[in-house]
């Protein structure tokens, strides 16, 4: 990574990474998929490149991204969710982005959906977490179930008029419905913003989950609120990481949507 930033004019760096992140001491304290629990990530990367650092869930730099450049611009309020093997997101509440006490905060793929549901996952003791019940990795369950290999075969089916997958993504789509539906209850946002690799799904997931969202959010919340695709794709998170940089700077005052 030092070869990277050869020769160049680097004022600071940012990252996004799927963990959760003490903010007091950029400390990663538990990781999904990488082993970085316990390290202190922050001063080990300001020591090797001398440069301000930004170490931040990468759910939240997605959405940092979207609010401030992508579907989300313009917004004071908004959610990002992104549902992919697990599901992540961030709060832009009040024109900020929302990190909680110590920085942890924002982790919607663990709101809770069903308290005797199933067990969450990797990394995770819980049980009925909104991830448990509406990701891409439930999704996947439900394509083997149907003796498809995973939930783009699911979707493939399905977009092929494939009755039984048609009914499985609906039945995703419901869950996250109930989830989006609990988030705007709590936050009245303006927009609820879905990206991530499994809202390929499109109208197959959010029909249903908008379905639910008009039967269980309150007005006027659910009035009110937008939900759309993300715009930025696969480039969400690592814009955000920039812009969590640029906001290490201090200068995130000049790029606020």
């Amino acid at each position: 990574m030092d070869d990277l930033f050869a020769g160049r004019d680097v004022a600071a760096v940012g990252f996004g990474i799927p963990s959760t992140i003490d903010r007091r001491t950029g400390e990663v304290v538990t990781s999904v998929h990488i082993p970085l629990g316990g390290v202190r990530l922050a001063d080990r990367m300001r020591s090797r490149f001398g440069v301000p650092i930004a170490v931040d869930n990468d759910g939240n730099a997605a959405t940092l991204a979207e609010w401030a450049i992508g579907a989300g611009r313009g917004t004071s309020h908004m959610i990002m969710l992104t549902l992919g093997t697990g599901i992540g997101g961030g709060l832009i509440l009040g024109g900020r982005l929302y990190r909680g006490a110590v920085g942890a905060g924002g982790e919607l793929g663990h709101m809770i959906v069903d308290h005797d549901g199933p067990p969450c996952g990797p990394g995770c003791r819980g049980h009925g977490h909104f991830e448990a019940l509406a990701s891409g990795r439930t999704a996947d369950g439900r394509a083997r179930e149907l003796g498809l290999a995973d939930a783009r075969e699911l979707v493939g089916a399905a977009r092929a008029g494939d009755g039984r997958a048609v009914a499985a993504l609906a039945e995703i789509g419901r869950a996250v419905g109930a989830g989006i539906a609990s988030l705007v209850n709590v936050f009245n946002p303006e927009m609820i913003v879905i990206g991530g690799g499994f809202a390929a799904a499109g109208e197959l997931i959010l029909a249903p989950a908008r379905d639910v969202l008009s039967r269980e959010a309150l007005s006027p919340g659910r009035d009110v609120v937008r939900v759309v695709l993300a715009e930025l794709g696969r480039d969400a998170g690592l814009v955000g990481a920039g812009l969590a940089a640029y906001e290490a700077l201090g200068a995130g005052s000049e790029w606020t949507g």
